[in-house]
Formats: C-alpha cells, structure tokens, sequence
C-alpha cells in the first residue's frame, strides 16, 4: 500500500526517519489485520456449527446442547421461555436434563442467563409452582454459593423471587431446613450471607411461633457473628423480620439486637443498626422511641463528623424522617440541635473552598468535596420535612437563611434536587410562598439547563401558588409584585433554545400554556407572543414547532382584546397558511388542529376553514397528504343546517382530490379519507342526545368566547364613563364652590347631574352595570382555574360551566407600565413589541433564504381572508 500523497504546499522527505516511519504504519497495519483473519471461520468450523433445519426447536435445543459450542448453548439457554411456553411437556423431559448437564462446566455468561431465563419462566407462570419447584428449585439451591460473586447474586435474586410463591410445606423442607446447617460459623462467609438474605425473606410466610422457635435463634447467631458483613448484612434484614413478627417480638427481641448493633466496632454495622431504626420508628411506641432510640441517635449525629463521610452521606438522607419520627419526644432544646445539625450539613464543604484550580487540588480533596456535596444533595431532599419540622410559619426565621444557600449552591446536583422540591416548599409555605419569590427567578436564571429542567416539572402549579399567595379564594394577582418573572421566563426559554437539549426546549415551551392563569393578556401578546412566531418559523426540531403552535393557541384563546386576536389570525393565515415554505404550511395544518382542539367549532369555522380548505391546491404533496388526514376533524366541526354552505365546499374539495390528484400517495389516503367521511354523522346545530357531552363542551367554548367580546365592549363602556363622570365631578365641584364656598356635603349624599330624566337610560345603565359585574365575577373565577382543565378538555367534557381561564384584574384594568402600553385603536398593528418595533415583512412576502422553500412552486402568495360565516336564513 502506498503512503498517502503529501499536502499541498508540503515538500516530500525521502530521508531514512521518513521511510522508516513508513515502514512502522505499514507494520502497525499489518498487526491490526492478523486478527481479522484469524477470526475467520475455516470449511470444517463452519460445517460444525451448521444445524440441520429440518429438526424443531426442542430437537434443535437438545443437539446444541449435547455438541455445540458454547455460544450455542448459551443461546439455546436464553431461548429456554420461548421452549417453555410453545412446549413445556417436552422442554422439562428432553431440554431441562441437557441443560443440567451444561451447567456443570458453564462458563458465567451461561449461568447468568441460565438465572435469568428461570427467573422469567417463574413470572410467566409457563407451569404450575408444584412443577416448577420439582423442577428448578434444586438447580437454584445448587449454584446459590458459586465461586463467582455476580452469578451468585444471581442465583440468590432467583431464589427470592421463587420463596414468594412456594408453599409453606416446601420452604420449610428444601430451603429453611438445609439452611440451619448453611447459617453455621464452621460456613463459608457468602454463605453465611446468603443466609441472612433468605432469613429476611422467609419471615413472611410463616406463623409467628414458627418464627420464633425456628427463625429468631438463626437471626441472633448471625447477627453475633464474628464477621462485621455479616453482622451488617443481618442487621439490615432486620426491618423485614420486625415487620414479619409484629410489634411485640420487635420490642422484646429485635429492639436489643438493634442496640447493640449501634455500638459495634464496625462503622458499616453501626450504620446499617442507625438505617434500621430510622425505617422502623412507627412500630416503637413513645416510651420506647423516648428512652432507647434517641440516645442512640443523639450518640450517633454527635460522632458523625469524625467519622467517615459516607455516613454523613446517610444520616443527611435520613434525618427529614428521623426528625419527623421523633418530632412529638424532642425537648425545645433538643428540637434547636437537630435543626442547627442540618444546617451544618447544608453547608459543609463549602467554608473550605478557594480560588485554586481543579487540576491543583489533591485526588483525595476532590473525592472529599463529592461526597459533601453529596450531603447537601441529601440535605436539599430532605427539606420540605425540615420545614413541617420547624412549623411552616418560623421558615423565615429558621430555614430562608438554609434554602437561600441550597438554591445559590456552587454543585449542580444540589441546586436540580432543591428544584425538583421547589414546589412542594411552596405548597407548605402557603400564604408564605412570598418569601420564596426571588428563589425562583434565581432557579429560572441557572445555568444549568438541568436545573431547569427539574424546575419547569410542576411550574404551572408554582406561578399559580404564587399569584394567589398560596390562597386560592384571593382574587388579587400577587404576582405583579415580581417584575423579574417575564424576564426570567423569557430568558429560560432563549437559554433552552440555544443548546441542544430540544425536550427541555418543548417541555418549557408546553408549560407556558399555563401564563393566561397568572399573568394579564398584554403581557402575554407583547412579551411571548411574537417569541412563539419565531419558533414556528424558525426552529428546526418538530417537537418543538408544534409546542411552540399550541402554545400559541391557548395564547390566543385568552386574548382579551379583538383587534389583537384579529392580528394574530392574520398572522397565521398569512405568513404560514400562505406562506413559501411548505414547512410553514405544514405548521399551518398543525395549528388548525390545536385551533379545533381548543377553540369552538364557530371560531375556527369562521376564521380557519376556508384558508385551511385552499391547501388542498397546494403544489407540494406531503400538504396534500396531512390536509387529507385532517378533513374529518374538520368535518366534525360543522353543524347543519348552519353550516351548509361550509359542508358544500368541503364535498366540493374533496371531490377535486379525487379526480385531479395526481400523487398515488396522496390519493390513496384521499380515498381512505373520503370512507371515513362518509361513515360520519353530521351534528345539527340542535343538541342530540349522541353528541350531548361534545355539544355541551362547544357551547361553554362559544359562550367564553362571547364572553370575552362582551367583556371588551363593557371595559370602554366603562372606561368612557369613568372619564365623563370625573369631568362632570369636576363640574359640579366649581358649581358648588360658586353657589355655596363655605358648606360641604356628606359623602353619604349623592350628586346628580342635571339630565334628562327618563327611565330608559337608568334601565340600560342597570343592565350594562350588571352585565360588567358578572363580567367581573367571571373573570375572578377564571383566574383560579386549573392549567389542567385545558390540557384535558378533549378527552374530559364537563355538564357544569367550565370558567374561562386567565382574565385576571390586571388584563381588566388598563396597564401603567410604559412598556406595555397598547396601541391606539385607529391604526393598524404592525408587530408584537411596540418598544423596540419589530420589523415586519409586507402582506404575503417571506424570506427567500428559507432553508425549507426547496420544492415549492408558489410563485404569489394568496391573500388571506378573514370573513365571518355566513349563515343560511
């Protein structure tokens, strides 16, 4: 093989160093060949391992048993259920005695998948327990102590999953029996082990004089044995023996054992003692938990720091629920330790940090600082019981200090594990939550999108505990005392967006659906709005487009004011339904979905149809294609006879398809599509008992959605009055100052201002006030309702008035920051953000450098309409 060329520009060196250079690639290569064709299989191994296929799976199994290599069996062995359930009656006579055999001198990948395949045979129940104990359970019982550790454990986890189902009869005779012998000192230590695992499971399946005169004599042995594993691994069954006695035999003989395990000299058995006391504080009473168990805790927490870490690893992932299991026993005093004890551990490790580089600090630091970092980790976990622990009203004065270092921690796990409680602290701290606002931003600014990540879980119920204080009946929004929560959120989203990790992308971007619920319209149309555009527009992770669309919709479902709505429609009509790039048409059609799923079948009828309809020319086929997999949730959206003319033009375009399609595709699912049509019932525009619960879900869609034009219409209404009454204030004040400068009247006295007096207008001024009331009063219900009510509105429906969610006061009243204030009614909007303007593209036109414009054959784009639907007299 020639070397390569040289590079260009590059003089060729035909010196000794070169050619010897050569020479050792050439070497080099040749070494890395030799195996490759020493692997290859010659005529003879070939005909060896080749199987006649004429013989059946039980034959085949048995001759590569009996003389096939190794890898034969052991696949033969992993095939073991399949035999099992296609033949059981010939797989235990001919194939389990073969397999036996292969065992004996098995390798370990052959005795792990011999455990694994009886394990599965056990869980499928391919036989009955009787026959599978006659048959299984002395291979199991014969490898259980295998030199090999990891096939060991496999073996033993086999042999408790079988105890579970065994009847007494048969533990008691093949498997505690044998094991008096197995648990002796004159045993090996695995297996001894072994017996100690077995022990915690056999507890549970028998009676308690069983147990107590055949079981306890064994467990005190071990747990007096003179190896500390197996006197830490005993002391860990003990939970399932305590569990398996009752109460009273705990007290009387586990109790003791435990405490003396306290004081071994073995830290893994002090250990494990500790863990097991924790896990069983609901079975010890008062007396008990109050005179035996807290001296060893408090012994225990008070040597902790001079030993090693990793028991500070486990008493920090223990201490919320010891705290909470001794909680009615500990002194004020008592109570004080134990909570500046967890505040030491929140912060242990980071008094010893400083400014040297990773690479200059010894192994054994790092090492140190991981597993305090490990502890704060576990301290975060524990901290909602911390705070029942402190009583939810001292979290200020006892803990804000603690949390406030969790959430600014400099290690990342700690920082996701205090997100991922973020939201249960707010529901303990209820009216509280206030304390935690800043935490919040600060969490939603981390760099670390896992962080994020963690956050985003349950944020919709987090925005929501905080804009109402933890008090649902609160009317107020309390969130508008955070100005950094749009820029927080706003941010977060830029920050996900800009790395790769595109599912926390769209998980954050379908958690904004819930901003109608707590922060106003105006906020949302000029800060997320134009963001969501950009997404559908620009993204490339599909996922994501569609997280961005439904957003978008729920969006738009909220809007309080018209002109804003019609804007957005156009938008969507204009620059995706008719826009360049198929990519945007095909969002265009996902869009139209969401719209049907979240509006009421009125609202996309008159804005969607008809341009959702004109797709059925377009040039590209893979539009064609999804358009036809969508016309029968269009269809579902008429109603005749209203609808008439609407059902008139979707016969006619499917008819086009059918005749004038060209694409086999597409015309194969046009014709599946035009039988499920076909198949459809068409509702009415009365109620039918069939459609009952979808045709009430539509008309509380339809009513919200009137509701909010009626809604608008009474806001100018009032806010014209509030300017007329304040000037005509004005007017009477200088027309009391002239006539009478020197008295006052009572505020309980009320000033008319001449008029006309006719009762019509006091009546249509009745009527609007308690038209603006109700108005009112729903928009305060609407404020509190659940995220969860949208996200399920297509596979619940409800008989009762669902509210209209997201009119909160602040959407009500006009708002009083300059940037957002609204546009003046009499011009036409041309962006999303007044302050900076966007620059926004002529009716129609997009940009050409559209990666995703290939294919397209649109040369002018079509003009979008926005018309109401007509209806038939």
């Amino acid at each position: 093989m020639p070397p390569p060329p040289p590079a260009a520009g590059v003089a060729m060196d035909f010196g000794q160093n070169s050619l010897f250079g050569y020479m050792e690639d050439l070497q080099e290569l040749t070494i890395i060949e030799r195996p490759v064709r020493r692997s290859l299989k010659t005529p003879e191994e070939i005909e060896r391992l080749t199987v006649d296929e004429d013989l059946s799976d039980v034959e085949r199994a048995v001759y590569l048993l009996s003389a096939g290599q190794d890898i034969q069996g052991t696949s033969v062995i992993a095939n073991l259920p399949f035999l099992m359930r296609q033949n059981p009656t010939e797989t235990l006579r001919r194939v389990l005695p073969k397999v036996r055999e292969a065992l004996h001198a098995a390798g370990v990948e052959m005795q792990l998948t011999a455990a694994v395949s009886f394990l599965t045979i056990l869980q499928e129940e391919s036989v009955s327990i009787h026959t599978y104990a006659h048959s299984f359970l002395q291979v199991i019982l014969l490898y259980l102590e295998h030199r090999d550790a990891g096939v060991s454990s496999a073996w033993l986890e086999t042999l408790l999953a079988v105890i579970d189902v065994l009847p007494k009869e048969t533990l008691r005779h093949e498997i505690l029996n044998p094991l008096v012998s197995k648990a002796q000192l004159s045993q090996t230590v695995q297996s001894r082990l072994i017996s100690c695992k077995i022990l915690g499971k056999l507890t549970n399946k028998f009676d308690a004089h069983t147990i107590k005169r055949e079981i306890l004599p064994l467990v005190k042995s071990l747990c007096q044995d003179v190896e500390y594993e197996v006197r830490s691994c005993m002391c860990r069954q003990l939970e399932n023996i305590a569990q398996g006695i009752g109460a009273e035999l705990t007290k009387s003989v586990v109790l003791p054992e435990l405490i003396e395990l306290s004081r071994d000299e073995g830290s893994s058995v002090r250990l494990a003692a500790f863990e097991t006391l924790v896990n069983l504080l609901d079975i010890f009473d008062t007396d008990d938990r109050n005179q035996t168990i807290l001296p060893v805790v408090k012994s225990f927490c008070e040597k902790s720091f001079k030993a090693d870490e990793s028991i500070l690893i486990s008493l920090s992932f223990h201490l919320g629920k010891l705290c909470h299991g001794l909680y009615g026993i500990f002194t004020p005093d008592q109570h004080l330790r134990f909570l500046e004890f967890y505040k030491k551990l929140c912060t242990l490790g980071l008094q010893q940090e400083n400014g040297h580089n990773d690479n200059q600090i010894p192994p054994q630091v790092l090492e140190q600082e991981k597993k305090y970092a490990s502890v704060r980790k576990n301290c975060a976990y524990n901290l909602p019981a911390m705070i029942v622990f402190v009583d939810p009203k001292n979290f200020h004065l006892e803990l804000y200090s603690t949390f406030f270092c969790l959430c600014h921690d400099p290690e990342v796990p700690v920082r996701y594990t205090i997100a991922i409680c973020f939201y249960e602290v707010s529901k303990l701290l209820n009216s509280g939550v206030y304390l935690i606002h800043k935490e919040l931003i600060t969490l939603l600014q981390d760099e670390s999108l896992e962080v994020l990540d963690a956050l985003i879980d349950h944020l919709p119920e987090i925005l929501e505990l905080m804009s109402t204080g933890g008090d649902s009946s609160i009317q107020e929004n309390k969130l508008s005392s955070l100005p950094d929560l749009i820029p927080a959120l706003t941010a977060a989203e830029q920050r996900a967006a800009a790395s790769l990790k595109w599912r926390t992308h769209e998980k954050l971007l379908q958690k904004y659906a819930c901003l109608p619920h707590v922060i106003s319209s105006d906020q949302i149309y000029y800060r997320f709005l134009q963001r969501m555009f950009t997404i559908m527009m620009t993204n490339n992770v599909l996922p994501v487009q569609k997280a961005a669309s439904r957003t978008l919709c729920i969006f738009l479902r909220y809007n309080r004011k018209q002109e804003q709505r019609h804007e957005v429609i156009q938008k969507l009509i204009e620059q995706l339904g008719q826009g360049k790039s198929y990519w945007n048409r095909l969002r265009f059609l996902d869009t139209c979905e969401f719209i049907i799923e979240i509006f009421s079948k009125s609202f996309f009828c008159k804005y969607f149809f008809l341009p959702m309809i004109e797709l059925s020319h377009d040039p590209v086929a893979n539009v064609r294609m999804k358009l036809c997999c969508l016309l029968p949730k269009v269809k579902s959206t008429l109603k005749i006879p209203g609808d008439k003319h609407l059902l008139q033009q979707l016969e006619m375009c499917v008819r086009k398809l059918l005749c004038q399609e060209k694409d086999k595709d597409v015309l194969a699912i046009v014709k599946r599509t035009v039988l499920e049509l076909d198949r459809m019932e068409m509702s009415l525009d009365a109620f039918q008992k069939k459609f009952y619960e979808k045709d009430l879900l539509d008309q509380e869609k339809e009513r919200e959605e009137l509701l909010l034009l009626e809604m608008e219409q009474l806001e100018k209404e009032k806010q014209q009055n509030d300017g007329r009454s304040s000037s005509d204030k004005v007017f009477e004040k200088k027309r009391r100052d002239i006539k009478t400068p020197t008295q006052s009247l009572p505020k309980s006295v009320p000033i008319s201002v001449p008029g006309p007096a006719s009762s019509n207008p006091s009546t249509s001024k009745e009527i609007k006030k308690s038209k603006l009331i109700r108005s009112q009063s729903f928009n305060n219900q609407a404020f509190h309702a659940k995220y969860g009510n949208l996200e399920k509105c297509t596979s619940k429906t409800t008989t009762g008035y669902t509210p209209l969610s997201g009119l909160t006061k602040n959407s009500v009243l006009s708002l009083t920051d300059d940037s957002f204030r609204t546009r003046s009614t009499n011009s036409t909007p041309a962006s999303f953000s007044p302050n900076p303007p966007l620059p926004s593209a002529s009716r129609g036109t997009v940009n050409t450098a559209d990666p995703k414009n290939s294919g397209n054959k649109d040369a002018q784009p079509r003009k979008a309409t926005l018309k109401p639907r007509k209806s038939n007299p």
